[in-house]
């Protein structure tokens, strides 16, 4: 077993994204520490995240300690900043994304059971307070990632790459 050249990454990836049809898009609720953005946005451009909002006073990528922890990836997703998060979820029902609150909720189900579409646009909140009640009404539905362990919630960046990949995972798998 040997580690692939670059040649061999370029050509693994590529067959990748030649699978990969779905859209993906992102919106942040108050997502306020910038090396967690800086995370997100560098798992978004890893999935293949077509478009990321930055609303309700998220930090954005280009915020230093974003940038640094994004390590220039944020060249590679396009992303907006909005006022209200109301406004991104506007803007993303509008191009045509279903919108999915990733929160813990009374209704939600397991990411991993929900009849993915070809484009879907997951929301993500504030590292402790999570999604405002405004923002899970105009949400479609809602999921949750199933943790087995005895903790009950993750990072919002380690919660936001499990999701992305979980939707790749289900289109790749269909």
């Amino acid at each position: 077993m040997k580690q692939l050249d670059g040649t061999a990454l370029k050509r693994l990836h590529r067959e990748w994204r030649r699978r990969t049809n779905g859209r993906i898009a992102l919106i942040l609720d108050g997502v306020g520490t910038p090396v967690n953005v800086g995370s997100i946005v560098r798992s978004a451009a890893a999935y293949g995240v077509d478009h990321l909002w930055c609303a309700a006073g998220s930090a954005t990528p280009a915020s230093a300690g974003a940038a640094k922890t994004a390590l220039g990836t944020d060249r590679y997703v396009p992303w907006e900043q909005v006022t209200t998060t109301l406004d991104a979820i506007d803007a993303a029902r509008a191009a045509g994304f279903e919108i999915v609150a990733l929160e813990l909720t009374d209704d939600a189900a397991p990411l991993h059971e929900h009849a993915v579409g070809s484009a879907v646009c997951l929301v993500v909140g504030h590292e402790d307070h999570g999604l405002t009640k405004a923002t899970l009404a105009a949400c479609d539905r809602a999921a949750f990632l199933p943790m087995v362990g005895r903790v009950g919630s993750l990072n919002v960046a380690t919660a936001t790459a499990i999701a992305l990949y979980e939707l790749r995972r289900q289109e790749w798998s269909a």
